[in-house]
């Protein structure tokens, strides 16, 4: 595509930028093509290439998300829907107002303005039209990985619901500002506006339309996702889970066309990728064990943030010393295996993936519709040793519908249409366990990916239908005897333990842990849900 690079300051582009309240005195790049974006974010040092001519950049301070710095602006409109709290933090319009103001200052002052201009949804239906403004070339490259890409028409006629002025290089003052350091992160509802500074983490682009996302769809009784998706053609599957739980690795199946990996609406029809791209975690990558993304990693066209480079130029993906974060973003269209227009049918098949490091969950558990929205609202997964500082053993995590920084409503809203969607078609509700068996991390090994695959392919194909199935006693889920491909030892994790009682003590515990991590929910939950809530038994 063209640079659109413009000074005119009677353009009608020019114009665009004034319906936000920019007047840039320096150059302002349209919806440039990856290729000079890639060019330009190289020739202004805001990255470098691997050996395989791939682009390479780094985030600094921040290399995730900062959730204690995103807020959402207190007004009367979409805001009063908000369920405020730790995760949804309002901030008055009077402070949104004076760093908005210096947002502009600042993106006005600057050489180089990027806009990019895309839509949030592969459903024509149901997608929104959203711009980036931004002081980097590679952000603008990011958004056009991550976003689905308009055509020429479509961006002739382009008018954006809600565009990001992205300023990574502005601090915030704490003390003059009302943030909670230099980093803020804020979303306008009803302005149709997000504002962006202080961290250099492309995270926070597509987050911030997710979240809007999340908040819009249900209005319209569609189901917002933060979930990864595949089919065969007939049998289409959702994989929900938190980082590091194997979403995205579990989607990119050789023998499943991939909808996309992190987030999707469910209509009536079906589901829809909300994106254009993946956004890859790629610690600890392997080409043997998740060759697809793998083979992004080569192309050029990717995004690699903080990845180390070996001595050759190539990626070490082993090399966690900026960050156990380090990410890929590349096109949807650099997975081969896919559907080509990133939807699919209802699903028939609804996945919970979870990164048990107590040792506790069966790698694999059978759930009723009842039971799918109790674990849904809770959002389990375990932190372990070293992946944070400070964490020296594992420690439980429960956010809310699998995405609770990006869920602005009542989790009881998203797990009702949840629900509701699972009963419409029938669909079966699996648990799937991709951490530790065996006395649990420290004490074994994660389990095989192997064994996870095989699983998940007899779940999905209709294997396990005649297989017998044994009542967990704490948590009420259903528990499969056998499967081929994977060895009946590990099925039942009590079986696995050499102490038997130390495990009923570790269930015991993990189960208390639900339980009071349920109570702040339970009063918009009914009474089926509330059942199926695990019990502590010694």
């Amino acid at each position: 595509m063209e640079d659109r690079t413009i000074s005119d300051s009677s353009s009608a582009l020019l114009t665009k930028l004034a319906d936000h309240g920019l007047s840039p005195s320096g150059r302002v790049h349209w919806n440039l093509g990856w290729e000079e974006l890639h060019e330009l974010a190289v020739s202004r040092n805001e990255a470098k290439l691997t050996s395989h001519g791939v682009l390479l950049t780094t985030t600094g301070e921040r290399t995730g998300r900062s959730p204690n710095d995103r807020f959402i602006v207190e007004e009367t409109g979409l805001a009063d829907e908000v369920w405020w709290g730790d995760v949804n933090r309002p901030i008055s319009a009077d402070k949104f107002e004076r760093l908005l103001e210096k947002t502009r200052k600042h993106l006005d002052r600057t050489e180089d303005l990027f806009v990019k201009d895309a839509f949030c949804g592969a459903d024509t239906r149901h997608r929104m039209p959203v711009r980036l403004v931004t002081e980097n070339a590679w952000h603008a490259a990011f958004m056009h990985n991550m976003f689905v890409r308009a055509s020429q028409d479509e961006l002739e006629r382009h008018s954006p619901e809600y565009t990001i002025l992205h300023a990574p290089s502005l601090r915030a003052s704490p003390i003059k500002d009302g943030t909670n350091s230099g980093v803020f992160v804020i979303l306008a509802l009803d302005r149709g506006l997000v504002i962006i500074g202080g961290t250099q983490y492309a995270g926070e682009i597509k987050k911030a339309i997710f979240t809007i996302m999340n908040h819009l769809l249900p209005e319209k009784g569609l189901l917002p996702m933060h979930c990864s998706a595949n089919t065969d053609g007939h049998n289409s599957a959702l994989f929900f889970g938190l980082s590091g739980t194997g979403k995205t690795t579990l989607s990119a199946d050789p023998d499943r066309a991939l909808v996309g990996d992190d987030e999707h609406g469910w209509s009536e029809d079906g589901v829809f990728n909300f994106e254009g791209g993946c956004y890859a975690k790629l610690i600890n990558l392997s080409e043997m064990d998740e060759p697809a993304i793998f083979a992004t990693t080569r192309m050029k066209g990717t995004i690699l943030e903080n990845v180390v480079l070996n001595a050759d130029g190539t990626p070490d993906f082993t090399n966690d010393s900026l960050t156990q974060n380090t990410r890929g973003s590349y096109s949807i269209e650099a997975i081969e295996n896919r559907t080509p227009d990133s939807m699919a049918g209802n699903p028939k098949n609804v996945v919970f993936l979870t990164c048990d490091a107590f040792g506790v969950l069966p790698p694999l558990s059978r759930l009723t519709p009842e039971q799918a929205a109790y674990h849904f609202i809770s959002g389990y997964t375990a932190k372990v040793a070293g992946t944070e500082i400070g964490i020296t053993e594992p420690q439980a995590t429960f956010s809310t519908c699998f995405g609770a920084p990006f869920m602005p409503r009542h989790p009881s809203i998203y797990a009702d249409l949840l629900s509701k969607k699972i009963r419409e078609n029938d669909a079966k509700c699996w648990l799937i366990n991709t951490g530790w068996v065996a006395g649990g991390y420290g004490d074994s090994s994660r389990i095989k990916i192997k064994w996870t695959r095989a699983l998940l392919n007899a779940a999905l194909s209709g294997d396990l239908d005649d297989v017998v199935f044994v009542k967990d006693q704490r948590f009420g889920f259903s528990v499969p005897t056998t499967c081929e491909g994977v060895p009946d030892s590990i099925l039942q994790p009590r079986q696995t333990w050499n102490d038997k009682k130390k495990f009923d003590n570790v269930a015991d515990l993990l189960a208390r842990m639900f339980i009071e991590n349920f109570e702040q929910y339970k009063d918009g939950c009914s009474d089926e849900v509330m059942s199926s809530s695990p019990i502590v038994l010694g």
